[in-house]
């Protein structure tokens, strides 16, 4: 049986924003108690580490607590989370807010922190549809528009697994990881230029050069939240690999060698196999 332990309400009561964090909500109530947001976590839940474990997974011993401190429902209190994130999703959701939507954030003091603003498959507001921005630079433009319309149905192909858990031949998280590996490059560059040739250069030929015009260093596979004005062209490639089938898983590797290419067999084996056993499903139905 759950023992759940009572908690007081707070006297004052904060109104929540659409998809707001809950580490923000607390962080607003914190702000107005003048106290830490962990304090104010830790009023209700003691064996809580941080603000961060908080957001991406909770009981339901610890969503009644909170609920009960907040006034509000159970429920409620999910949604504010990522506990209902596909696993396979969970190294794509930021640590901090690396976008901002200037139509669902205009005239909110203080500025509330949404769900969306460290969903890293994002290119786009998941509550009015608007293009986000950076939100260290809301002026940098993407560096790969020509891939837009790709790059939303890659967008669309990773948020369906991520919140809505589903399964296709592919996940497209995994994929991900499949492009951010390292590819080899002929002639061989020079060792500090090694980090800049990934598969996903394969198949968004301009990567390579845009990495090395603008940047110093790129996401790895464990690590795999792109800056925003770069993300389309990983989303794009997401959407082009899950498109194209394994033709197109059975033609990458060749682009990796040694460590890098046993890991990528290792890694899109569940693939191959998921699709064989599709077309026999639909082959099986055709008799």
């Amino acid at each position: 049986m759950m023992h759940v332990v009572a908690t007081r309400r707070l006297p004052v009561i904060l109104p929540s924003v659409t998809d707001e964090l809950l580490s923000s909500w607390t962080g607003r109530h914190a702000s107005f108690y003048e106290v830490s947001p962990l304090i104010t976590l830790r009023h209700c839940i003691p064996e809580i580490r941080s603000l961060r474990s908080a957001d991406l997974d909770l009981t339901n011993d610890q969503e009644i607590r909170l609920a009960n401190m907040f006034a509000t429902k159970p429920p409620a209190i999910r949604q504010m989370t990522f506990t209902d994130i596909a696993q396979a999703s969970r190294r794509l959701i930021a640590a901090r807010p690396t976008q901002v939507c200037v139509n669902c954030s205009a005239g909110l003091e203080p500025v509330p922190v949404l769900r969306g603003q460290l969903q890293g498959w994002r290119i786009t507001c998941p509550l009015c549809g608007n293009q986000f921005r950076d939100v260290d630079d809301h002026e940098r433009a993407s560096l790969f528009r020509q891939y837009l319309d790709t790059a939303l149905h890659g967008e669309k192909l990773l948020d369906d697994e991520a919140r809505r858990g589903v399964k296709t031949w592919a996940s497209p998280a995994g994929i991900v990881h499949l492009l951010l590996m390292r590819r080899i490059e002929l002639p061989f560059p020079a060792e500090e230029e090694l980090w800049r040739f990934r598969v996903l250069g394969k198949i968004i030929p301009e990567l390579d050069h845009v990495l090395a015009e603008s940047c110093t260093s790129f996401p790895t596979p464990q690590n795999p939240v792109l800056p925003l004005h770069l993300r389309a062209a990983l989303l794009a490639g997401v959407a082009m690999v899950h498109s194209s089938g394994v033709e197109m898983l059975h033609m990458l590797p060749r682009s990796t060698l040694g460590l890098h290419r046993r890991r990528f067999d290792r890694e899109a084996m569940p693939f191959f196999v998921s699709a064989s056993r599709m077309k026999h499903s639909t082959q099986m139905q055709l008799i």
